[in-house]
């Protein structure tokens, strides 16, 4: 390898993601700086494959690793590379993107690979949840049960995230919480959900911890307690508009470390990705031993402006395309049931 030259590994999972990865490959090819990086193209086989692939990337001092996929792709390549000099490189391709977002790495692949030839290295936080690292939110309640049924689900995408919010919503109940912030007297809460945030929003532009930044080595924790049907509206506005802070419902704190006591073992989830947990639940923070590749200037207001519209664009589009691939599916399971029974019936 040419020692003017850096190696940058894309580690690409086939089977994650809202985007056309051979266009992706395409576009890499023709957009990255050839003068710049030598780049390697590995492909993930199996759940946890990517974090033993960055774990190598690591070992061989890669300059960087780049996650060619959704929140889950990039939370097992990052794991492997914090405390490490081998930088995080982004290119979105989830239905949520949170951690990107939150950076402000476009959403669109060929912008995404502008940044890696002209960006920053930026060193953030992450969170540990149970000894499972985290680098956007992790929590307990209502959002932990809704990951925990979604990925049972068998089907992915927003449509099917929706179904199963709306399903379960009409039959959570609120738990009753003992929360020890920081080693202080504990104090309980009956809460609906509890938000643990290192960045400000679960994905498709969701603020549930809207003041948290990335490298002040402390959690942003939002608890949402018991509400009514008509608290529902304000809630899901001020979700979107990074004021959920504001609502009566709601209370916010910041700390190092909590510890999280519950009547008995359930569900939790960290970026998304559900997990079993007892009674008891440590999440703490780790500051700045993340390495990330970000872009050089934070975009101006008005131009977050109209990214924030055409992230919105994109949501709206890719709910759309789930739409049709799932009444597509549908429509070709009763077309299949249709042509099985009129078969018994040619039989008869």
């Amino acid at each position: 390898m040419s020692e003017d030259k850096k190696k940058i590994v894309f580690i690409i999972n086939p089977k994650s993601g809202t985007h056309d990865k051979e266009a992706i490959l395409r576009w890499i090819e023709e957009e990255l700086d050839k003068n710049l990086y030598i780049k390697e193209v590995v492909y993930t086989e199996y759940a946890g494959h990517a974090t033993e692939l960055a774990a190598r990337s690591a070992r061989e001092d890669a300059y960087a690793v780049v996650a060619t996929g959704g929140d889950g792709t990039i939370n097992e390549i990052a794991r492997s590379l914090v405390h490490t000099d081998t930088a995080l490189g982004i290119i979105p391709c989830g239905s949520g993107n949170g951690l990107a977002r939150h950076l402000q790495i476009p959403l669109d692949p060929r912008r995404a690979v502008d940044i890696l030839n002209r960006g920053k290295i930026a060193s953030i936080d992450y969170g540990m949840i149970n000894g499972t690292p985290f680098f956007c939110t992790c929590g307990v309640g209502f959002d932990a049960l809704v990951s925990l049924k979604f990925s049972q689900a068998g089907r992915r995408g927003p449509l099917m995230y929706l179904e199963q919010t709306l399903r379960e919503s009409l039959q959570y109940k609120p738990e009753v919480y003992e929360l020890e912030m920081d080693n202080n007297p504990s104090v309980h809460y009956k809460a609906f959900l509890i938000a643990c945030g290192n960045a400000s929003q679960y994905g498709n532009n969701a603020y549930i911890a809207p003041k948290a930044t990335l490298d002040d080595g402390l959690l942003d924790v939002t608890i949402l307690e018991p509400f009514t049907m008509l608290d529902v509206p304000a809630l899901a506005f001020q979700l979107f508009n990074k004021t959920i802070d504001q609502n009566s419902r709601i209370k916010t704190f910041q700390c190092k470390s909590l510890h999280i006591h519950r009547s008995k073992p359930g569900a939790a989830h960290y970026d998304g990705e559900p997990m079993m947990t007892d009674k008891d639940v440590e999440v703490k923070m780790v500051q700045k031993e993340l390495k990330v590749i970000v872009p050089q200037h934070v975009e101006n207001r008005l131009a977050d402006v109209i990214q924030r519209a055409q992230d919105y664009i994109n949501g709206l589009k890719q709910l759309n395309d789930s739409i049709l691939d799932d009444i597509t599916q549908r429509n070709k399971l009763i077309l299949d049931k249709g042509k099985r029974q009129f078969k018994k019936l040619a039989k008869k």
